[in-house]
């Protein structure tokens, strides 16, 4: 018994020293492996996703900039493409090397006293969750300048920084794959189920990194998820940032996004970001763009 325990020990001690140690134990990714097959298998997501049209939704937004709240609209379009994942860009034609992903293109314009902003990004994130978004692209555009920043998910993240402001100089950067914040959007519509939540790192919205001028890399997070009535609302909070993202989503499928809560310091003051839903509606809006094609952005509420 003796012997056996000295052998035994130290082996235990290890096993029990990495458990303790392992940063990666603590974070609760439940992702299902057979995720994709069981949306490939579900007539309500085919349905839904591959009907040839993308789903657009409207929001009435509040935008916190320069310390203050400025009103504005907000747009989200969901749409399914085949994509090149060698080119990273939307095929042309069927191929057996496409990969099928959900792209979320998401818009804001607001007025900052007398000129205004439009922000864009754009998510390529593959309908099956167990992969990193394949690229993402975020632009601003106001009176100052430009600002355009990219993402290649090669062998690690290939980043390319453009920008106006001295301090944010072009640049090119690579980075450890973490999890990507504007590919969590996505994953809210594929798979709630399986967001990840707990002590985690992620790389914060291009959008606030770039506006705010941080550093682009993942910072400590902490991410959960509860059920609220008919809702489900996903919080991410970056203690060092000093910032919280809520995403209220549909409970049942199709997962809708109703609102979010965007809340950071801005000038010395805690303020927030909010977004609610106008309106949402299913359009094959790249073929309606005579003059006549206005009738859908009236009931959009985006005259």
């Amino acid at each position: 018994m003796k012997r056996m325990l000295q052998i035994y020990t130290p082996i235990i001690l290890s096993f029990l020293l990495f458990f303790c140690s392992n940063p990666e134990l603590k974070k609760d990714i439940k992702t299902d492996k057979n995720q994709l097959k069981k949306n490939d298998k579900n007539p309500a997501f085919k349905n839904y996703w591959y009907s040839g049209k993308a789903e657009i939704t409207s929001y009435k937004l509040s935008q916190v900039r320069y310390g203050e709240i400025h009103g504005g609209t907000a747009v989200n379009i969901f749409v399914t493409e085949d994509f090149l994942p060698e080119k990273q860009v939307k095929a042309d034609d069927p191929n057996k090397k496409n990969v099928s992903i959900l792209k979320l293109n998401s818009t804001k314009n607001f007025t900052t006293g007398i000129y205004p902003y439009t922000l864009m990004t754009s998510t390529f994130s593959p309908i099956d969750i167990n992969q990193n978004a394949i690229k993402i692209s975020f632009s601003a555009q106001e009176w100052c300048g430009n600002t355009f920043v990219q993402l290649n998910n090669r062998e690690d993240y290939q980043i390319q920084f453009y920008s106006y402001f001295e301090s944010n100089a072009d640049r090119k950067i690579n980075l450890k794959k973490e999890i990507l914040e504007n590919e969590l959007w996505s994953q809210l519509r594929i798979s709630p189920e399986n967001l990840p939540i707990g002590e985690l790192q992620i790389i914060p919205s291009f959008e606030f990194l770039g506006l705010h001028h941080k550093e682009f890399k993942a910072f400590d997070a902490i991410a959960s998820i509860e059920e609220k009535e008919n809702f489900l609302i996903y919080t991410i909070n970056y203690p060092k940032l000093e910032r919280t993202l809520s995403i209220k989503a549909s409970k049942d499928f199709p997962h809708t996004i109703e609102s979010w809560e965007e809340t950071f310091v801005s000038r010395g003051k805690i303020l927030t970001t909010k977004a609610e839903k106008i309106k949402t509606i299913q359009s094959a809006y790249w073929s309606k763009n005579g003059v006549a094609d206005t009738e859908e952005r009236k009931e959009l509420g985006l005259n």
